[in-house]
């Protein structure tokens, strides 16, 4: 009797054993991975129940502040703003602990379900076993990624759609003409909606996968892509994000939408020429102060922001902001979706090309 042995070269199982149908990895991928997935399951489900419960009291209060009419009378006024504190100073918002731990979801979805997939193979030593197997070792990796890579994205982007409906007073296009509390859809949030949350939970999946294959064991793999995923997502939304389409630059005081803009940047220019940037110098704000006392500012239908530019006017200064309107929060998502999708093939890719290079 023969003893087996296994192949000297990396591919050689690849190429000398049949493949078996890709729909069998189904089954072996759900058998050896559903513990995590019902973890990710029980996740999602208590968070979305928290959020539902939460979600439909404040719904209801700003369907009252909305119905309310006459909208300027002092009963609506008082439902107005009513809703408005309850809002801003609600658990769940961007601030407050729950906006906190659902920003940490998807890193935490994609980190402890992605390490797990090749590392435990690889440090309880049972990746000998399968990349033997009648699949192959690529097939074998490639299936089980890109299976449980479908089956995150589909949950979270579920679990997006609600996110989005939660919050969706506080974005609320008719929030700004009945003075109810807003926020800027660009605001902590953004990667948290229907596009963004999938993809940044399948870029953290990714990434635990490939640093699963290279360090070989599932603890380290995980604090590893938890460093990666923060160091991505802190420069995505300091330095990347502002970036996706060209700025709009305005004159005026007072930005279009300036409740839910995104401002970029401001400075000012005198004569043509750059004054300063930031806060204005000490003499520029004791003339503002000179045209704008009791004495010398008029009335304006306009109020104060019309006074303020006349000044500004008066002395030479123009002051110009940079900013990315509210319309442009759904182009945003899909950029960002796009570049992480992008990325998650990418490392999907090298995960592979590991797998197949490294010996066994």
């Amino acid at each position: 009797m023969s003893t087996p042995t296994l192949p000297a070269c990396p591919g050689q199982a690849d190429t000398a054993l049949r493949p078996l149908p890709w729909r069998r990895m189904a089954g072996v991928t759900w058998r050896q991975h559903r513990i995590a997935l019902a973890g990710v399951a029980v996740l999602l489900g208590a968070l979305a129940v928290w959020l539902w419960l939460m979600g439909l009291p404040l719904h209801h209060a700003y369907a009252a502040a909305a119905a309310c009419r006459p909208a300027g009378s002092a009963a609506c006024q008082g439902v107005s703003g009513s809703f408005s504190q309850s809002a801003e100073n609600h658990v769940m918002g961007s601030k407050g602990p729950g906006g906190v731990l659902l920003q940490v979801v998807p890193a935490l979805i994609g980190a402890f379900a992605g390490a797990p997939v090749l590392a435990r193979e690889l440090e309880t030593g049972t990746f000998r076993y399968a990349w033997t197997q009648g699949f192959g070792r690529w097939r074998w990796a490639l299936a089980k990624l890109v299976l449980l890579a479908v089956v995150l994205a589909a949950a979270t982007a579920a679990f997006g759609a609600l996110v989005s409906w939660y919050y969706q007073p506080d974005y609320a296009t008719s929030s700004q003409a009945l003075g109810l509390y807003q926020n800027s859809p660009f605001g902590d949030l953004f990667s948290l909606r229907e596009v963004t949350f999938p993809a940044w939970t399948l870029a953290a999946f990714t990434i635990a996968a490939l640093a699963g294959m290279l360090i070989r064991r599932v603890v380290p793999a995980i604090v590893a892509a938890l460093a990666v995923y923060a160091g991505l997502a802190i420069a995505t939304a300091v330095l990347l994000r502002e970036h996706y389409l060209t700025p709009l630059v305005t004159s005026s005081l007072t930005v279009p939408g300036t409740s839910t803009a995104w401002i970029i940047s401001q400075w000012s220019t005198k004569d043509g020429r750059l004054a300063f940037g930031g806060n204005p110098p000490a003499s520029l704000l004791n003339q503002l102060g000179s045209c704008l006392s009791a004495g010398n500012a008029k009335p304006l239908a306009g109020g104060f922001p019309q006074q303020l530019a006349q000044c500004l006017t008066r002395h030479g200064y123009v002051q110009w902001t940079s900013y990315q309107p509210a319309g442009r929060f759904w182009p945003f998502q899909w950029i960002e979706g796009g570049w992480l999708l992008a990325l998650s093939a990418l490392l999907i890719a090298a995960t592979i090309w590991v797998v197949r290079r490294r010996a066994a």
